[in-house]
């Protein structure tokens, strides 16, 4: 596995916590940032595209549909 290495600042208590479980544990800190971002990655990129998509259809970028022809193509009226 190929890997680079990138800089993060982080908050003072963040930072804290993180050296305080990582020589608790024994691993470097490093193993902790990977794993929280390689656990949450999916979800932080669904939840910027969901966002993203959001933004599109209030300015009028996205193709819609209305609830009531929602509703006549499901069959529910």
């Amino acid at each position: 596995m190929s890997t680079d290495v990138v800089s993060i600042r982080l908050p003072d208590q963040l930072k804290q916590r993180l050296t305080a479980l990582s020589q608790t544990t024994g691993r470097p800190a490093a193993y902790y940032i990977r794993e929280a971002l390689e656990q949450h990655m999916d979800y932080i990129e669904y939840a910027y595209t969901l966002q993203a998509e959001t933004e599109a259809a209030r300015r009028g970028e996205l193709a819609t549909i209305s609830h009531a022809d929602l509703k006549a193509e499901l069959g529910l009226t």
